[in-house]
């Protein structure tokens, strides 16, 4: 069984930590404010419900097969009122994702960020077999993260099913084994709401729902309502996307260990704050495996209604290993760098 636990903002992760699992997002490296090559430094391194509820009508229903969860380490994580869209959390959140021609499922992961933990998006395979929600959350529930400093509480289970209502209504059916994870109240809200956005995000990206209405996401277990996941969260009502619980910064592309052509390399995002400064870093990776500052830069998420926050570069790289760093700018003019993103990939 894995057990994650919250503690109370500010302490640090404790206990061994999983290997997917790296807290890297609140390490930011700063260097002299330039877009030329820089080489003089270093980065620093069981209820059980009692009354049945039918599915509601559906357009699509498919089945799961049977895997075994595997034990993970124990880690700790502390809170945050995103969990849950209360007071003091961020007001914004990511738009809905749009249909898109690709094959790959959209997937969504819980993440460090400074003190805080938010949900990170990645693209995945996944088999063309299932319906385009159930793929998503199979993945959620059975694979690992590109990026090793994600992680997912959620355990493969032995039966999983997804159906779509004509009123914008996702449901999830999934057996009891998936919640199979010691949890505290605000990681089990964390890990409902990573449902409910992987949810929505493949239907919108497969073009299953009409993204210009509410869209909502209701939990079945075993085909039963009220049942209590994580022994702390209620299900059977529909629920919908928290504001807040996206990441403040968010490297769309390019994903995690990618293998990218020299000469430009084109890098996207999204920012929670639009028309915002943002800080971007690349580090290079040496013979001798150490990163050293290599480019840097700032740009300004777009403030326009139809792509908010999203921001872009473009920019020119030589064969090697890189690691791309992107943070939001201090308001409040600290020069602190807020809520680092990172990935490492290759350019051939």
């Amino acid at each position: 069984m894995r057990c994650w636990k919250s503690r109370p903002s500010g302490d640090r992760l404790t206990g061994p930590r999983p290997h997917h699992f790296t807290a890297r997002k609140d390490r930011a490296t700063r260097v002299p404010e330039t877009a030329t090559p820089l080489t003089s430094r270093r980065a620093a391194p069981r209820f059980r419900p009692q009354r049945l509820l039918g599915l509601l009508p559906a357009f699509l229903l498919l089945t799961g097969c049977i895997a075994d969860p595997s034990p993970e380490p124990n880690l700790t994580a502390n809170s945050s009122p995103a969990a849950t869209g209360s007071p003091g959390a961020p007001s914004t959140s990511a738009p809905l994702e749009t249909t898109q021609s690709s094959n790959k499922a959209p997937v969504y992961w819980i993440g460090r960020s400074n003190s805080n933990v938010f949900l990170y998006r990645e693209f995945r395979d996944v088999p063309a077999q299932e319906n385009p929600v159930t793929r998503a959350l199979r993945a959620m529930m059975s694979e690992k993260p590109l990026d090793p400093d994600f992680f997912t509480p959620w355990q493969n289970p032995e039966k999983l099913a997804s159906s779509i209502s004509g009123k914008n209504v996702i449901t999830v059916d999934v057996s009891e084994d998936a919640f199979n994870s010691n949890l505290d109240a605000d990681m089990a809200g964390r890990a409902i709401q990573q449902l409910v956005f992987t949810a929505t995000a493949a239907a919108a990206s497969s073009g299953l729902i009409d993204s210009g209405q509410q869209i909502q996401v209701r939990i079945l277990v075993d085909s039963h309502t009220d049942y209590v996941a994580f022994n702390h969260v209620q299900l059977g009502a529909p629920m919908s996307r928290s504001n807040g619980m996206v990441a403040p910064v968010w490297i769309i592309d390019p994903q995690e260990g990618t293998d990218l052509a020299g000469g430009s390399v084109k890098i996207s995002g999204r920012s929670t704050v639009p028309g915002g400064k943002l800080r971007w870093q690349i580090l290079r990776a040496e013979a001798n495996g150490d990163k050293s500052p290599y480019l840097t830069g700032e740009t300004t998420a777009a403030a326009e209604a139809a792509q908010p926050g999203l921001f872009t570069l473009a920019l020119s790289l030589s064969a090697g290993s890189y690691e791309l760093r992107v943070s939001q700018v201090d308001a409040a003019g600290s020069g602190q760098e807020l809520n680092v993103d990172s990935r490492n990939f290759k350019v051939r």
